[in-house]
Parts: C-alpha cells; sequence; structure tokens
C-alpha cells in the first residue's frame, strides 16, 4: 500500500472537516435559544460589545466579587475566548444567536481533525500495517465528527468547543517533542505552538492550568533524555560519581529550561493583556471567585448574597459532609459526565485507559485530563456537579475516543488473526461505534433542542404576561430571577440572581439595588423558592403575588411566577 502523502493528508483533514461542521450545523439548527445559561451569557456579552456597550452583562449572578454594578463587568470568574469568537461575525451579519453559533461550529469542526491526527500519532507509535493504522485514525476522526458530547457544545456559542481544540492541539506538539526531541531549541516552531494553544486555552477555561502542568511533567522526561545524549563525555570525565551527578542535573536542568522558555513566555504574552484588565476591573488578576467556589455548600452557593461560603461556613458541615460531597462530585465526573451522554464510547474508553498509561503520544493528554477530573472532582465537588467539569471534559472526551478506539482496533485484530479476517476488518470498530453512536447523537440533540424551545417559549411568554398584568419588565428593573441570565438576555434587562436566603435577605437584595419584581420558576427541583414564601416567615408578606402574569404549560401546570416586590 503506497504511503500518505501530504495531498491524502489534506484531503482526509478536509473531508473530516466538512463532515463534522455539517453535523454541528444540523445540530445547531435544532437549538433555537441560548442554552445552558453560560452560552447565553456568552452571547449576550458578544452582543453587547458589538453593539460598543463593551464587555459587559446586564445580568449580575453572582456577589462574591466588586464591583456589583448592573450592567456587571463581565468575565469575574469565566474567560472571555467564546465571547471574541462570536463578535466579529456577530459585527457583520448581526447579533442573533443564529449568528453567535457559526464561530462555535466552525472551531469545533476542527477537534474531529485533531483527533485523527493524534491517533495517526497513535498507530505510527504502535507501528501498525498501513491499512489499519489509517482505518483507525480515519475511523477515530469520524467517531468525533458524531460523538454526542462534542457535537452538542460545537453547537453553541460556549466553552468547551475552543478549550478542546486549543488544548488538543497543544497536546499534539507536545507528544511530537516528546518523541522526536532532536532540535527542540528556544524558538522550535513546536515549543512556540504549544505556548500560543496553552495561552488561548487560558482565555478560555481556568483548567488550562492542568495541561501546562502536564507540559511542565513531560518536558522534565524528555529534558533527562536529551541531557543524557549531550553530556555522556563531560560525565565520563569526571573523577567522581557526585561530581558526574552533578554535571547530569545542571544538564538536565538547562535543557528543562529551554523547553519551558518559549511556551511559558508565549502563553504569558498571551494572558498577561487580560490578566490586567481583570485587575483593573475586579482588583486581581487571578479568578478570585474560585477559592469561593471550593467552599461551596450546595450549587445555588453562587448566587448568595448574605450568606456568602467561606472556609468557616465549609468546615462547619463536617467530615461527612465533605466526603459525600467528593462522592457526589466523582459519580456526576464519571456516570453523567463520561458515560451515558459518549455510549459506547465513554465506558469502553474507560476500560481501555490501563492500556493507554505508557503510550509517549497520549501522555500529555492523559496526564492533563486525569488532573482535571481530579481538580474538579476533590477541591470544587458542589461546582462540578453544575457544570465545572462538564465544560472542560471535551480534551477527556478525546482521550477515551482514542483509548476506545485503541482498544477496539486491538480486539477487531485479535479477533482476525483468529479467524483468518482478511485486512479489510480494520473498519468493522469504526463503523461499528458510528452506527452505535449516531442514535445516542440525535437523543441529545433532540433532548437539548426541546430544552432550547421550550426556554425560549417561556421567557417570550413571560414578556407577554407582564405587560398583560400592568408589570413590564423594562420598566421594573432591575428585576431579580433564578435564572438571571436567560431573562436578561431575552427581555434584555438588569437582572439580578435570586439567591437561595430567607425572605428578609431577597429584601435587603432588592432594595440594595432598587429591584420591584420577583421572577421565579415554579421547580421543586431549583431551590426553596417560592414554596418558602409559603411557610410566612418575615419578610414573606412583602412579596405579591402577581397572578396575571403566571407564566403556564400547556395543560395548565405552573412555570414561573411573578411577586411585586412590595415593601419599601
Amino acid at each position: 500500500m503506497r504511503p500518505v502523502t501530504r495531498r491524502d493528508a489534506a484531503l482526509t483533514a478536509a473531508g473530516l472537516f466538512v463532515l463534522a461542521l455539517a453535523v454541528r450545523a444540523v445540530a445547531a439548527a435544532a437549538v433555537p435559544f441560548a442554552v445552558p445559561e453560560d452560552t447565553a451569557y456568552y452571547w449576550g456579552v458578544a452582543r453587547n460589545a458589538v453593539e460598543g456597550r463593551g464587555l459587559v452583562s446586564d445580568s449580575l449572578w453572582s456577589y462574591l466579587l466588586p464591583p456589583l454594578t448592573l450592567p456587571r463587568p463581565a468575565f469575574e470568574i469565566w474567560l472571555p475566548l467564546p465571547s471574541f469568537l462570536s463578535a466579529p461575525l456577530m459585527a457583520l451579519a448581526g447579533t442573533s444567536f443564529r449568528v453567535a453559533q457559526v464561530p462555535g461550529a466552525l472551531v469545533s469542526a476542527l477537534v474531529p481533525v485533531l483527533t485523527w491526527r493524534l491517533v495517526a500519532d497513535l498507530a505510527e507509535e504502535r507501528r501498525l500495517p498501513a491499512f489499519r493504522a489509517r482505518a483507525l485514525a480515519v475511523g477515530s476522526g469520524v467517531v468525533a465528527a458524531v460523538y454526542g458530547p462534542l457535537v452538542l457544545y460545537g453547537a453553541l456559542p460556549d466553552s468547551t468547543a475552543p478549550f478542546t481544540v486549543a488544548v488538543v492541539a497543544a497536546c499534539i506538539l507536545m507528544e511530537r517533542v516528546a518523541r522526536d526531541p532532536r532540535g527542540a531549541r528556544v524558538l522550535d516552531p513546536r515549543l512556540v505552538g504549544i505556548g500560543v494553544a496553552l495561552g488561548l486555552a487560558a482565555l478560555t477555561r481556568n483548567e488550562a492550568i492542568w495541561y501546562a502542568l502536564a507540559w511542565a511533567g513531560v518536558a522534565w522526561v524528555v529534558a533527562g533524555h536529551v541531557s543524557a545524549r549531550r553530556e555522556p563525555a563531560a560525565a565520563q570525565r569526571d573523577a567522581s560519581a557526585d561530581d558526574g551527578a552533578r554535571v547530569g542535573v545542571r544538564a538536565r536542568g538547562g535543557a528543562f529550561v529551554r523547553l519551558l522558555a518559549a511556551p511559558a513566555l508565549v502563553a504569558i504574552a498571551c494572558y498577561v493583556p487580560w490578566a490586567a484588565r481583570q485587575w483593573a476591573t475586579f482588583g486581581t488578576p487571578l479568578p478570585g471567585q474560585a477559592v469561593a467556589n471550593a467552599f461551596s455548600r450546595t450549587g445555588t452557593d453562587i448566587f448568595a448574597w448574605n450568606d456568602k461560603p467561606t472556609l468557616a461556613t465549609w468546615l462547619a458541615q463536617g467530615p461527612a459532609k465533605l466526603l459525600a460531597d467528593r462522592v457526589d462530585g466523582f459519580v456526576h465526573n464519571v456516570w453523567t459526565v463520561l458515560l451515558i451522554p459518549a455510549l459506547p464510547v465513554g465506558p469502553i474508553g474507560l476500560v481501555g485507559i490501563p492500556w493507554i498509561v505508557r503510550s509517549v503520544v497520549l501522555r500529555p493528554l492523559l496526564i492533563g485530563a486525569t488532573c482535571t477530573f481530579l481538580a474538579t472532582t476533590l477541591l470544587f465537588p458542589v461546582s462540578t456537579t453544575w457544570g465545572t467539569f462538564l465544560h472542560a471534559a471535551g480534551p477527556v472526551h478525546v482521550l477515551l475516543i482514542a483509548s476506545a478506539m485503541a482498544g477496539l482496533d486491538a480486539l477487531v485484530a485479535w479477533l482476525g488473526t483468529r479467524r483468518r479476517w482478511g485486512p479489510g476488518s480494520a473498519v468493522l470498530a469504526p463503523v461499528a461505534v458510528v452506527v452505535f453512536a449516531a442514535p445516542m447523537l440525535w437523543l441529545t440533540v433532540t433532548g437539548i433542542a426541546g430544552v432550547a424551545t421550550e426556554t425560549q417559549r417561556r421567557y417570550a411568554e413571560l414578556a407577554r404576561t407582564t405587560e398583560a398584568a400592568g408589570v413590564p419588565l423594562a420598566e421594573n428593573a432591575p428585576v431579580v430571577s433564578d435564572f438571571p441570565i436567560w431573562l436578561a438576555e431575552s427581555a434584555r434587562i438588569g437582572t439580578l440572581a435570586l439567591p437561595q436566603e430567607t425572605p428578609e435577605d431577597v429584601l435587603d437584595l432588592a432594595r440594595t439595588f432598587g429591584a420591584r419584581l420577583l421572577v421565579v420558576s415554579v421547580e421543586p427541583s431549583h431551590g426553596a423558592w417560592p414554596g418558602i414564601l409559603d411557610d410566612g416567615g418575615s419578610g414573606a408578606e412583602c412579596f405579591v403575588p402577581v397572578p396575571a402574569a403566571t407564566v403556564r404549560a400547556a395543560d395548565g401546570t405552573e412555570l414561573v411566577r411573578v411577586y411585586r416586590i412590595a415593601c419599601p
């Protein structure tokens, strides 16, 4: 079989990109509204920037970090790259959500291309026969093109897709340096590329730090190999073993610094302008709210007003609760994020992890993915049940695809040897996985499309009912709501997050900002409100229902209640 040419590689990359983009375009067309709320946030900030209002949000969804103003300076904890990607096209083609979806789909379509390239390197590392290697690599790219979790967030202006692209690109460059460190000078294009990719990842999600640490670990190993080749003569000339060891340590340290210098400087150069903006806006160049999130007792602590999470309140929960939170975080991250949405790839990929731990090609991705999983599970076990690991799991899904496809390829090869199958059997694993993954993709997309459609209808109906009831949203802003970002971006009004605290605390919030309406969903699983008002208590009498503004489902079930905040 003839070797793969650059033309073959370019055609393969283009084919995978077009396939992935087509799948994501169909998925995006099925999602008419920005769900979940962080997607609406990125879209809203990009829209405000294009309209000349700057990097601001009309939603004040967290009170943990000053300044507490409306409109609120954006990105106190999240990072700006998703909005930066959407804004240029929105400036040209309009600020609708449909326009904002396009850059995310384009960026996400690169993930299958990178997956193909990563697995092609894995096949080369394993010295697979040519046809089998191509089937494994291209098949992995096709699987990534129809893989539900990757497709879903490629259809939205969200952080998941750009973070995945940046991290996987960085890991591919890392493994190429690790496999061939010759010529890894300070200005080696591979090292500069690692820095650019990590810098972009750092502008997308805070979890980029774990992949930077992964490169530091890989670079230390590579430095050992480089120094062993460069300094043998010097070590041999030393009379004592201690002197020889010192020469070896110095050589390894010098090689390590050379490997880290360019990536670190380039990544820092990418991030420093943003850090300066954060320092000037929020008083810190670091994600200051991250510490508070680590002390969360419930997911709704991100909305806390008077009962903010602290180290003392976190410790007061006791060892049993702290341990239970971590068990819940572990189960959520494995079951809800990696297994169920990723069937059948997720379970197969997790089972195959022990067989890829020695792979040089997958080592950077494996180290970063493991650190991300452990950090979100152990440090942010409550926040992760609200999406922390979910949105950082794109690179982990790519790792699972590589692990699953490599394992299935080995299984098919073993069966083929026993049953004397021909080389064409190498395509069986990719075909089987795509056949099983396609229905899961359909379920994922139709599920999120249903949520998006219902959410869009709910807020459109809310605008109508409040107008008819004589309490129009725009004239009563700011409004307190349990879904502050959705309300802010659908109604284009200032919105305050509803803290899951007492009526007196919410009254204190309303008085501080001059809010006159409370808009709250009637969902038992979403906190104590509005049921807390039925129990009476101090301050409950100040929330006067506006029955005519209630939003109902087709069967008459209450979905959203509106209250006038009556006490001055």
